[in-house]
């Protein structure tokens, strides 16, 4: 993958601004998942910088956060014994949302607030895809809680999806606008 020094920036750009709020905004509501902005940071960074650079800066974040760094909402906040927790799999949700987001959207010529929250959607249900059978794994398998799929939507699914919507279209909204100045910038160029 050959990037420039725009896309570095970028992917930089978004890698950080992921890393925030689990260093400064630690709330959650009471359970096992906790409240985050990140479905929209994902969801954003998918739209305006596209699949491929979109996921690169989450696989980043999640990198960061691997190595040591405290930029996780729960603890442990960093480092690899993350990856048993149950909540490691919205980590990797994260890169898939934004993945699919940014190629919905790459493959569609209009850039519409319809188009983009379509696109912020099927980025949501690729992140649940992937975080709630890791939660089922980890909760039933690592912790030795027995949960079954009701239980499972009622810890990680139903408090957070109405949020998450709203984080999707806020994202939806905030991409519309920028995507058009920065293509009569890049036009002007």
């Amino acid at each position: 993958m050959k990037l420039t020094v725009k896309d570095m920036t970028l992917v930089s750009m978004f890698a950080a601004l992921a890393c925030v709020p689990g260093m400064m905004i630690r709330f959650g509501v009471e359970g096992v998942v906790p409240f985050s902005i990140l479905p929209f940071i994902a969801l954003l960074a998918g739209l305006l910088l596209g699949g491929r650079l979109g996921a690169l800066s989450m696989l980043i974040y999640i990198i960061i956060g691997l190595a040591g760094v405290p930029v996780f909402a729960v603890a442990p906040f960093g480092g690899p014994a993350y990856l048993v927790q149950p909540t490691a799999g919205f980590l990797f949700g994260f890169i898939g949302a934004a993945y699919a987001a940014g190629r919905i959207t790459d493959t569609w010529r209009k850039k519409t607030l319809l188009s983009y929250t379509l696109a912020c959607m099927a980025g949501l249900a690729v992140l649940y895809l992937i975080g709630l059978p890791y939660l089922y794994v980890i909760l039933n398998f690592i912790a030795g809680k027995a949960v079954n799929v009701w239980q499972l939507l009622k810890i990680g699914f139903l408090p957070f999806i109405g949020f998450d919507m709203l984080k999707a279209l806020a994202a939806a909204a905030i991409a519309v606008p920028v995507s058009r100045q920065v293509t009569l910038f890049d036009k002007a160029r």
